[in-house]
């Protein structure tokens, strides 16, 4: 049997070969991370764009007060978790100043949770300063049930 392939066709293959070639084996495009932050908190800000500039999908809702704060109860952040933003990626939440390589091991991980968090406000943690002068900090598994243990630790830079 004879394969006859027209010009139009070569064309439209090879184009489609080239595109296909131009993405790296295993590239996903990140799941988008949806935040909700004072609109008020330059953090915040800073924050979003260090995710942003890992490569994560990042969009902005400003919200602040009990709006803020129930949305957080809502979606099952302890109290006691709470910090100044709250996002949500691939129906996990993301409380305050995440490290991004955290965000990541989560979406790799896939643990039973609703989440994790930094409560606070550390210093050094991304968004709070310099990491160079990191205070230490903790970065918490939420549970389903509300109960948290520690996901990651970070000593003092």
């Amino acid at each position: 049997m004879r394969l006859i392939v027209s010009r139009r066709g070569f064309v439209i293959g090879a184009c489609a070969v080239s595109v296909t070639a131009a993405v790296p084996a295993g590239a996903e495009a990140s799941p988008g991370l949806h935040v909700l932050r004072d609109p008020n908190c330059g953090c915040c800000s800073a924050w979003v764009d260090i995710l942003a500039s890992e490569g994560f999908d990042v969009t902005v809702e400003e919200s602040g007060g009990a709006a803020l704060a129930q949305y957080k109860l809502d979606n099952g952040i302890p109290q006691a978790m709470g910090s100044c933003h709250t996002g949500k990626i691939a129906g996990y939440m993301i409380e305050g100043h995440v490290p991004p390589a955290d965000i990541r091991r989560l979406l790799d991980e896939r643990p039973d949770a609703i989440g994790i968090g930094v409560p606070g406000m550390p210093y050094g943690s991304p968004g709070m300063g310099p990491e160079s002068e990191r205070e230490a900090f903790e970065v918490f598994l939420i549970g389903r049930d509300g109960s948290t243990s520690v996901y990651t630790s970070y000593a003092a830079a």
